[in-house]
């Protein structure tokens, strides 16, 4: 009699991840730290990419909100996408790791040389290419994003490779090296890469990092998952992304040197990155110095003396003008205006940035043609934060005239120093019979001027040289430069404050 076999069990299906289990070079406990290591390490460098590109867009374009939201939100929604297309590599997750990291490395390294080199030489295009800086910032973001959204589908592939272990930990382990990493690559843009080596340098650096990381776990720990075709197009990816990106740095001077030649012209004298601002001097033929502040004309040496004049004279003409505040100026070029003027006995600066102020005390032509008037001994320089500096001042010594010389307020690192909440400041330290003056731009007059008046403040609008738009305003009515005065704003508008910044907004 035969016997019935016992049924024979099914051999459990091999997940299509893992085609073969070869042994790893290293104990499971110590792969497995290794792949949380290299999450860490990716993870922080794909901050830096996004930070990055926030920062350089930011610079170039203005108004930062914008430019992050742009950025965010458009890699967030790649990631998405990047981590569909991951599902595709997750029979060769070690060879898909590897391929993405080496173009991560690349796209993330190079997008600020990119970018940067957009705006300088095509930026004056006009046509179909005038926002053109603006579509290759959205296309990086788009593409680091998909690139980092692959990471974390292959990552939890060749983790549950080293040990099974239930996938609610698994995911567990992997965001929470990922989330470290984030905050490291956070705090190390601002702190570290961006006031040392800049955004080109540090973006540089950051590729490199991820491409050395990406390829040392995968040729290192993973290396018998691949066949020998995969092992070497992985080691000459990465070789070439590394020597691509090492060759951008070793010519990022020569690079930078050539887009400030093609920005602002041959007669570069000063070029440098202090702690708020990109600085460049120039020098024309003439002798001439204009003032560029983060890419923008800041001061055209022809016109200076006409301009402050502008922005200072009326104010200073006005009334009484012994106790002065400028806010801003630390290029000394309003204080050299306020000066001018006789019966000034004490002038107080406050600017946000140091190394403007140095520039203005220690260069030739800036100083010159500022009269090295912050170097004059009735005038007393403050730096740090103008928002509170005049929130920390003493009502109890009023000030008779507030110049402020101050960015735009379309910026909006700049627009709460066109607030209602900072003009209720300025009003505080402003004397009875004071005076402040702020130059508004010609869109953005309407809303100053209604700020102002939320205040309490009384304005009148005037227009200056080069038919520039200034508010003139204090507790008393002002009184116009003769022949300049402009029609009151339309009543209705709403003023800015800071939590509803309003200066992107058209006047009616």
């Amino acid at each position: 009699m035969i016997e019935p076999h016992a049924p024979v069990k099914p051999a459990a299906p091999q997940s299509p991840a893992e085609p073969c289990r070869a042994p790893l070079p290293v104990a499971a406990g110590t792969a497995r730290l290794l792949v949380l290591v290299g999450v860490f390490v990716c993870a922080a460098c794909g901050l830096v990419y996004e930070l990055e590109l926030v920062a350089l867009a930011s610079y170039l374009m203005g108004d930062s909100v914008t430019q992050a939201s742009v950025v965010l939100s458009v890699m967030v929604f790649a990631m998405g996408l990047g981590s569909l297309a991951a599902k595709r590599l997750r029979a060769r997750a070690a060879a898909g790791f590897g391929m993405v990291e080496a173009a991560l490395a690349l796209v993330g390294g190079c997008s600020a040389m990119a970018l940067y080199a957009a705006f300088v030489w095509t930026g004056d295009w006009g046509g179909a290419w005038t926002d053109g800086p603006r579509y290759l910032l959205v296309g990086f973001s788009l593409a680091i994003g998909v690139l980092i959204g692959a990471e974390v589908p292959l990552l939890m592939v060749l983790i549950q490779r080293i040990r099974r272990q239930d996938p609610g930990g698994a995911v567990a382990d992997l965001f929470a090296a990922d989330y470290v990493g984030a905050l490291v690559g956070g705090l190390a843009f601002p702190f570290l890469l961006l006031p040392r080596l800049g955004q080109l340098t540090g973006a540089l650096l950051t590729g490199g990092v991820n491409a050395v990381a990406g390829g040392a776990l995968v040729l290192g720990l993973f290396r018998r998952d691949l066949c020998r075709r995969c092992r070497w197009l992985l080691l000459v990816a990465n070789v070439t992304a590394i020597g691509l990106l090492a060759t951008a740095w070793a010519h990022v001077g020569d690079f930078e040197r050539a887009a400030r030649h093609a920005m602002f012209g041959a007669h570069v004298r000063v070029a440098q990155r202090t702690g708020t601002h990109e600085v460049v001097l120039t020098q024309g033929r003439g002798g001439t110095v204009d003032l560029y502040l983060d890419g923008r004309l800041r001061v055209r040496g022809a016109d200076e003396p006409r301009y402050h004049r502008s922005l200072v004279g009326p104010a200073m003409d006005g009334g009484p003008h012994a106790r002065v505040l400028v806010l801003g100026g630390g290029d000394g070029l309003a204080v050299h205006e306020v000066l001018r003027h006789p019966g000034v006995r004490h002038v107080d600066v406050v600017d946000p940035d140091p190394g403007l102020v140095r520039l203005a005390r220690r260069d030739p032509g800036l100083a010159e043609l500022n009269g090295r008037s912050l170097s004059d001994p009735r005038v007393h320089v403050t730096t740090g934060d103008v928002f509170r500096r005049v929130r920390e001042a003493a009502p109890s010594r009023p000030y008779d005239v507030v110049v402020c010389d101050l960015p735009d307020p379309v910026r909006t690192d700049s627009a709460k120093l066109y607030s209602q909440e900072f003009y209720g400041l300025v009003g505080r330290v402003l004397g009875e019979r004071g005076r402040v003056v702020v130059h508004t731009g010609r869109s953005a007059l309407p809303t100053v001027a209604a700020t102002l008046r939320s205040a309490g403040l009384r304005v009148v609008a005037y227009r200056g040289a080069g038919n520039a738009r200034y508010a003139l305003a204090g507790w008393r009515r002002p009184v116009a430069p003769p022949g300049a005065r402009l029609p009151e704003p339309a009543p209705g508008r709403a003023p800015s404050t800071l939590v509803h910044p309003r200066y992107g907004e058209q006047a009616p």
